[in-house]
């Protein structure tokens, strides 16, 4: 089974959802990915389906996007 991919830009929003992702589906099943330290991945973000972050892009492809912190946009500028 592959990893969940969880995208934050590193806000106090992003911060707190990553901690519980974390905590719900254990750190061996998740890949975090910083986009705001790592503008690199976000076309692959936005390919996934992420519109905003904190979001979470399961094994199956589905993008989850949990509460609000910023556009996908707004990390883009």
């Amino acid at each position: 089974m592959s990893k969940s991919i969880f995208y934050h830009a590193g806000c106090p929003v992003c911060v707190s959802a990553e901690h519980d992702i974390v905590n719900l589906v254990g750190a061996n099943n998740v890949e975090i990915v910083h986009i705001g330290e790592d503008k690199s991945r976000i076309s692959e973000a936005e390919k996934a389906g992420v519109k905003s972050v904190p979001a979470l892009v399961t094994p199956s492809g589905n993008a989850l996007h949990i509460n609000f912190g910023a556009s996908i946009e707004d990390v883009k500028a």
